[in-house]
């Protein structure tokens, strides 16, 4: 199956290598060169332009930074719209606004294009040994289609329902993290502050109903003062950001989620 990637960042470079790997045919695009070159070096074969991405794909998997960057590389002046047939499927695999995934699956739609939100969780480490966790939104007949396409770079492919119920889901993952993480931070400064070990503390309470994932992930590297960073924090408060859009729309009340937007 010849394959289109257009987005070769942190996440989707790693990601697109897997589909090699797994025997995929690519053709690629990115807006630095570099990035591409170094994908052709490894057997995939480069585009100018998402719209040549298009030409030469029936299924393209986008992974950019928010809303305005998959508008652009689907509708742009050269966008997908501009090259692509009627049939061709779009997997956008970036995290954005389900508000804005719908619409511009709509536009999409006039053209004969149909478009998924497959957004991941997992982080680049993830993305580099295929483990990433995928939440899919779009048609069922298109997530059976191309569920051994996505489980190429990941551990785990999961249908959520309709067209923006991918990011819906990722935005209610981002949600959940962050306010765990600031939860965390917390109770360990309380802990600290009135004299009791940090270490001992966590391991009381682990076990029981406030342990998680977070928790074990976040503590020892808290305690530790290891602050190096596991995701950017401008992509982070650009999640929360898309999830308070998306709670506005359909007035959904979230003020944690604006609290802890606003500490970071």
């Amino acid at each position: 199956m010849k394959v289109g990637f257009i987005g070769l960042g942190i996440m989707g470079k790693p990601m697109s290598k897997n589909l090699l790997k797994a025997g995929y045919e690519l053709v690629v695009y990115n807006r630095s060169k570099a990035s591409v070159e170094e994908l052709c070096a490894a057997g995939a074969k480069g585009a100018k332009s998402p719209a040549e991405v298009a030409k030469e794909c029936k299924v393209i998997i986008t992974m950019v930074p928010n809303s305005p960057q998959v508008r652009e590389v689907c509708l742009g002046e050269n966008g997908i719209a501009k090259g692509a047939e009627e049939g061709t499927v779009v997997i956008d695999m970036s995290s954005i606004d389900p508000v804005e995934s719908k619409a511009i699956g709509a536009e999409l739609l006039k053209k004969g294009i149909e478009l998924m939100d497959a957004p991941v969780s997992g982080g680049e480490p993830k993305a580099i040994d295929g483990t990433i966790s995928v939440m899919v939104g779009g048609s069922k007949e298109n997530f059976d289609k191309y569920y051994d396409l996505l489980m190429a770079m990941a551990a785990s492919v999961v249908y959520v329902g309709n067209l923006g119920s991918g990011n819906v889901a990722k935005l209610a993952n981002q949600i959940i993290v962050a306010l765990n993480i600031a939860a965390v931070s917390e109770a360990l400064t309380l802990a600290v502050k009135n004299g009791a070990d940090p270490e001992l503390v966590y391991k009381a309470i682990r076990g029981g109903l406030a342990g998680s994932t977070v928790l074990d992930a976040k503590a020892p590297m808290m305690m530790e003062h290891n602050f190096k960073p596991g995701f950017r924090i401008e992509l982070h408060i650009k999640d929360l950001n898309n999830a308070l859009n998306a709670a506005h729309a359909v007035s959904a009340s979230v003020p944690l989620t604006s609290q802890v937007m606003e500490i970071m």
